[in-house]
């Protein structure tokens, strides 16, 4: 299930103490690229990286509306929230926040969350440039800067996989 991965120079990152952003050109147009990027979680986000893990996840998904969840569903129908959706508007932009610790337990209170915005901005000729920032680390407390060094390779990893499932699935 597309766990194969784009060029790692395709994803760039800047990095501030609390807040990292990464952008790719996706081979997509903003409609696709936004579905692909909230609609196929299962086939581009690092199995490794959730509850479940490899061999027992059995999906991830984001509810498509402001309000909805991001979650994993595991064995048994285990069923992990680990996200809510501040903002959907497709094709353009996704808000939601990272309510996993730096220890990977649920962090049930979203002002201690971090967040995240996806913006998806058309190019022309069928490209779309994505930006991701993951911001307010500062909310995880002592482990805040830690944390955002983990998740900069983490979400280099993810997005990579993203554009190589982006340009597979086709405009």
């Amino acid at each position: 299930m597309g766990q194969e991965m784009a060029d790692p120079d395709e994803v760039r990152q800047d990095v501030a103490r609390f807040s990292l952003r990464s952008s790719l050109l996706a081979p997509a147009s903003a409609e696709r690229a936004f579905e692909v990027f909230t609609g196929a979680l299962t086939d581009w986000w690092v199995r490794e990286y959730t509850w479940s893990g490899p061999e027992a996840l059995a999906e991830l998904g984001i509810e498509p509306r402001a309000g909805g969840m991001l979650y994993e569903i595991g064995p048994y129908g285990f069923r992990g929230d680990w996200g809510r959706v501040l903002t959907w508007d497709p094709p353009r932009r996704l808000v939601f926040t990272w309510q996993l610790g730096p220890d990977r337990v649920p962090v049930p209170d979203p002002a201690r969350a971090s967040e995240v915005e996806v913006l998806f901005a058309p190019e022309g000729d069928g490209l779309t440039q994505v930006e991701v920032e993951h911001r307010h680390f500062d909310r995880h407390g002592t482990a805040a800067e830690g944390y955002r060094e983990a998740l900069t390779a983490g979400w280099h990893e993810l997005l990579c996989r993203y554009l190589a499932t982006v340009a597979r699935s086709g405009t």
